[in-house]
């Protein structure tokens, strides 16, 4: 299975659509293509947000895409006359599942709870290349979201993220240190692989970090993408490691 991390940098416009389409053509070689959160909106819609979030039927061109390669996808989205941070994944020609995030950050630099609904669930779905579970964000930073890919019967989890950079010191971006570390535990943890794609691209003063990366089954980081640039690299993943975490863990239990 391949999979392709596409760390694009999204405008605050339904102009991203466009480039998307071509970023799946350059990709199309991949099984399944990941795409970061929101990055069919841009992050700081803010008033905006209720007149660019999207509605499912105006993304028709992503479902026809989807017949050479599966997407996984962010985007504002409206739902039941809500409007939600959403992540969806395509395939074979529709949309096969919708993840609303649920925990939405509204502190600091952060002000997604006054705008955006909640989602309640997280549920495993599946796809041509086995079981998914698609996250996003601020929702892997709580103990009940992990516990919940962990109880799932997941392959694989997609995490979609627009984590700004903060912290900086001489090692580097606290902020990218902190994620490595809570995606190596969801990987140990679930004994899957994890596909962590982080946006890049500047916003009205924050600085988006990219840094995307593959964690495999038993915590190693397999791959990851450059800080601060659009890039893209298709992995071919090694479902081996993802028996061998199982059965790691069905020794130690």
């Amino acid at each position: 299975m391949k999979v392709a991390l596409i760390q694009s940098a999204p405008k605050l416009n339904r102009s991203n659509l466009a480039e998307i389409l071509v970023l799946i053509e350059e990709n199309k070689g991949a099984d399944v293509l990941v795409f970061p959160e929101l990055s069919l909106s841009g992050y700081l819609l803010q008033d905006k947000l209720y007149e660019d979030a999207w509605k499912i039927g105006e993304l028709a061109e992503l479902a026809v895409a989807s017949q050479q390669v599966d997407i996984v996808i962010g985007a504002a989205l409206w739902d039941d006359d809500h409007v939600y941070n959403s992540a969806l994944y395509f395939s074979q020609g529709k949309l096969l599942h919708i993840h609303h995030k649920n925990h939405l950050p509204t502190y600091g630099m952060f002000e997604e709870g006054r705008y955006f609904a909640s989602g309640r669930t997280i549920e495993a779905f599946e796809t041509p290349y086995g079981y998914a579970v698609m996250v996003i964000c601020e929702d892997l930073w709580r103990a009940e979201t992990i516990a919940a890919i962990a109880a799932s019967e997941a392959d694989i989890v997609y995490v979609l993220a627009a984590s700004p950079a903060r912290g900086f010191d001489e090692n580097g971006i606290d902020i990218e240190s902190q994620w490595d570390v809570l995606l190596k535990s969801t990987a140990l943890l679930s004994h899957n692989y994890v596909i962590f794609v982080n946006r890049v691209g500047f916003e009205d003063g924050l600085g988006f970090w990219g840094g995307s990366r593959v964690i495999t089954p038993v915590g190693a980081c397999e791959y990851t993408l450059p800080l601060f640039e659009s890039n893209a690299k298709t992995v071919e993943l090694n479902h081996c490691l993802q028996k061998l975490g199982r059965y790691i863990a069905k020794k130690k239990s």
